[in-house]
C-alpha cells in the first residue's frame, strides 16, 4: 500500500515554480497524477503514483510524504483528514482497573486516537469524503474487544472524562473561582477533599481561575477530570508545566483511584519516568509526523519503554528510529580535569514576599550541571542573577565571562521564517559546519526553516529557541526548562545535543528541568533547590551526581533504580521491598553495586 500525504499547511504554490507537478514521470507521460487541488493546494493521485519520491525530492518546502506501507494496515485505516491527509491506523483499548498508556512523537495520532475513544470524534475508515460514523466503525471490528467498545460508545454507554492538551486555554473559557469551578463536577465531600489536598490545590480553592499560571491550570485539569464520575478517564499529557514531585503526586492519585474505583484510565505522557511510574502496559505509536502514526500492540510498560528507546519492534520487525537512546551509570568522565571556570559566593535575593538563599558554589569547564527541584522555588531567579538579568541584594556574581541564556518562558515575535532568523541572528554561524552537524540536524531544523517564525508550536519554537543558545559563542550557558513542549524522542535528542556540544567545545552549562531521564542523559551534577514553594528556596551543589540525586530523591521520598536491560532509571513503587532496602542503604538513585566506593 503506497500513501501520498501533502501538508497542507506546508504546502506553498505561490512560492514555488509547481515542481512536484513539472517533474512527475506520469505527468509527463499524459496522466493527472499531480495536479492543483480546488483547495488550492497540489494534490497527487495515491492510483498513479510509482513511489519514484522525485516529488518528494523537489518540493522546496518539504510538504510531501510518499509512503509505503504495509498492504494489511488498509483493513486497519481507522482516520483519514482529507484529500492526501493524515492517517490514523488502529487503536488502543481501555482497559477497566488499569491504566494504558500511549508513548510516540507528537504529530502521529495519539490525541486523535483518544478523541475518537472518548466519542468526541466519529471515525471515518478512510472515506473522508462522508462524516465519521461509530455504527461504520462497529460493523468493521464487529466481535473484537476494540468493537465492542465503540459499539458501547455508539449507544451513549460511555461516560468519559476528558483532560486536555492544552490547558492553558482554561483560563480563557472557564469564569470564577477555582471553586466555583470544581463545584460543577458535583463530587462528593470526601473525595473533593482528598483529590484537591493530593494535588496541592487546597490554598488556591478561592483564586480566580484567570489568575492561574499553567501548572495551577494543569493541576486544576487534573482534580476536575478525576472528580467526574465517569467510566474512562482520558488524561493528555497531564505531567505539563508541573515539576516532578507534583508530576508524581498527580500519578500516584490518578492510579490510587483508577484501582479503587476499577475505572479505565488512558494517559499521552512524554516523560518516561512518571509513564513507567503510571502505566500497567504500553502502545508504540510509530509513523511520520503530519503524515501517518500506526498504534502497535499493547506491551508491558517496561518492555514497551525499553522498545521505545531502542527504535526497534521485534515482533512486528519495524525499526521506527535509527539509533537507540543508551542510557549509563555515571562513572567520572575520563581523562577530565576538573579545572574552575567560575566562583560564586552565598547569594541571597528578596522578590516580594519570596527569599532565595544560595549556598556557595564552583562551575568547572566543560561541567554540565542539571538543577532539580519544586516550581517556585528561586531555580530561574537563580540562573537570571547568573545571566545578569537580575542583581542578587547579597552575594557578588557579576561574570567576567560570555554567556548564553535560553529562558523559561520563550515568545515567537520574530517576523519571517525560521531560516530568515536564524540567518538574522547568527550570521555566517547559521551554515557553520559543526553548528548544521551538532545542533541544526538533531534538532529538526532542515523541516522548520521555511515556515514563519510566529507560526511555530510549542515544541518548534522550543527546538529554535535551544539551537540558538547553543550557537552563541559562550562560556557558560544557561539553559531553563529546554524539554518543555517536546515529545519523549525530542527530548533525549535534545539532551544528547546539549551534552554532545558541551563536551566537543569543552563549554559549561548549566540545566534547569523537570524530566529526571533528560537530566540523567545530560549532567555531570546536580544542584538541589528546596525550601517552601513561593516563600523561601535554598539551594546548594553543584554535588556528584550520585549525591545530589541522593539528596532531591530523599526529599520526594522515592527511590530509583537501574533498569537491567536499558539502564535507565525506573521508579520504585512505594512501600515495595526494593524501595525499602534502597532507603535502609541510603540509595534512593543507584542500586548499591559490588566495588562501589563510598
Amino acid at each position: 500500500m503506497r500513501i501520498a500525504v501533502v501538508e497542507r499547511g506546508r504546502c506553498q504554490p505561490k512560492k514555488c515554480q509547481f515542481e512536484c507537478h513539472h517533474f512527475c514521470p506520469i505527468v509527463r507521460q499524459g496522466k493527472p497524477c499531480v495536479w492543483m487541488a480546488d483547495h488550492g493546494k497540489a494534490a497527487i493521485s495515491e492510483t498513479l503514483c510509482i513511489g519514484c519520491n522525485i516529488c518528494v525530492v523537489k518540493c522546496p518546502f518539504d510538504a510531501i510524504h510518499i509512503i509505503n506501507l504495509p498492504e494489511e494496515l488498509k483493513e486497519d485505516l481507522v482516520q483519514q483528514y482529507g484529500e492526501n491527509g493524515f492517517r490514523l491506523f488502529r487503536l488502543p483499548v481501555p482497559k477497566a482497573g488499569g491504566i494504558v498508556g500511549l508513548l510516540g512523537p507528537n504529530g502521529i495520532g495519539k490525541t486523535t486516537a483518544i478523541k475518537i475513544l472518548s466519542g468526541q470524534e466519529q471515525p471515518n475508515l478512510g472515506d473522508y469524503q462522508k462524516p465519521g460514523s461509530f455504527d461504520v466503525a462497529v460493523q468493521r471490528y464487529r466481535g473484537t474487544e476494540l468493537g465492542e467498545y465503540l459499539a458501547r460508545v455508539a449507544r451513549g454507554e460511555v461516560r468519559s472524562a476528558f483532560k486536555p492538551q492544552y490547558v492553558d486555554r482554561l483560563n480563557q473559557v472557564a469564569k470564577g473561582t477555582v471553586r466555583e469551578l470544581l463545584d460543577k463536577v458535583n463530587a462528593p465531600a470526601d473525595l473533593f477533599q482528598r483529590v484537591t489536598d493530593d494535588l496541592g490545590l487546597t490554598r488556591l480553592l478561592a483564586h480566580d481561575v484567570t489568575t492561574l499560571s499553567g501548572g495551577e491550570l494543569q493541576r486544576v485539569a487534573i482534580a476536575a477530570t478525576l472528580l467526574k464520575d465517569a467510566d474512562v478517564y482520558f488524561f493528555d499529557e497531564p505531567s505539563s508545566y508541573l515539576d516532578i514531585y507534583q508530576r508524581l503526586r498527580a500519578a500516584r492519585l490518578i492510579r490510587q483511584l483508577a484501582e479503587e474505583r476499577g475505572k479505565a484510565v488512558i494517559v499521552i505522557e512524554h516523560d518516561l519516568a512518571v509513564l513507567d511510574f503510571l502505566a500497567d502496559q504500553v502502545h508504540l505509536l510509530y509513523g511520520t509526523e503530519s503524515a501517518y502514526g500506526v498504534v502497535a500492540l499493547p506491551r508491558p510498560t517496561r518492555t514497551g519503554i525499553n522498545t521505545y528507546l531502542t527504535g526497534y519492534m521485534r515482533e512486528e520487525n519495524i525499526r521506527f528510529r535509527d539509533q537507540a537512546i543508551a542510557f549509563e551509570v555515571h562513572p567520572p568522565r575520563k581523562g577530565w580535569q576538573k579545572n574552575v571556570l567560575f566562583e560564586y559566593p552565598a547569594i541571597r535575593k528578596q522578590l516580594d514576599q519570596f527569599t532565595l538563599e544560595a549556598s556557595p558554589g564552583t562551575i568547572s569547564v566543560g561541567e554540565v550541571i542539571g538543577v532539580l527541584g519544586p516550581n517556585a522555588t528561586g531555580k530561574t531567579t537563580f540562573v537570571k542573577m547568573l545571566a545578569g538579568e537580575l542583581k542578587p541584594d547579597a552575594g557578588d556574581v557579576e561574570l567576567k565571562l560570555k554567556v548564553s541564556y535560553k529562558p523559561q518562558y520563550i515568545k515567537a515575535d520574530f517576523e519571517g521564517t525560521v531560516e530568515f532568523l536564524l540567518n538574522t541572528t547568527l550570521g555566517v554561524k547559521s551554515i557553520d559546519p559543526f553548528f548544521q552537524a551538532e545542533v541544526a540536524r538533531p534538532l529538526g531544523l532542515e523541516r522548520l526553516k521555511q515556515k514563519e517564525a510566529g507560526k511555530l508550536s510549542g515544541g518548534e519554537l522550543q527546538r529554535v529557541a535551544l539551537a540558538l543558545a547553543l550557537a552563541r559563542d559562550a562560556d557558560l550557558y544557561l539553559l531553563d526548562e529546554p524539554s518543555a513542549y517536546l515529545d519523549s524522542e525530542q527530548r533525549m535528542v535534545a539532551a544528547k545535543t546539549i551534552r554532545r556540544v558541551m563536551e566537543k567545545s569543552g563549554k559549561s552549562a548549566l540545566v534547569v528541568d523537570h524530566d529526571v531521564y533528560f537530566i540523567d542523559l545530560l549532567a555531570d551534577s546536580i544542584m538541589v533547590f528546596g525550601g517552601e514553594p513561593g516563600r523561601h528556596g535554598k539551594a546548594e551543589g553543584p554535588f556528584d551526581m550520585r549525591e545530589g540525586m541522593n539528596r532531591f530523591l530523599a526529599g520526594l521520598d522515592i527511590t530509583f533504580r537501574r533498569d537491567k536491560e536499558s539502564m535507565r532509571p525506573r521508579v520504585n513503587k512505594p512501600g515495595s521491598g526494593k524501595d525499602r532496602e534502597q532507603k535502609a542503604l541510603g540509595e534512593y538513585y543507584y542500586e548499591p553495586r559490588a566495588g562501589d566506593q563510598e
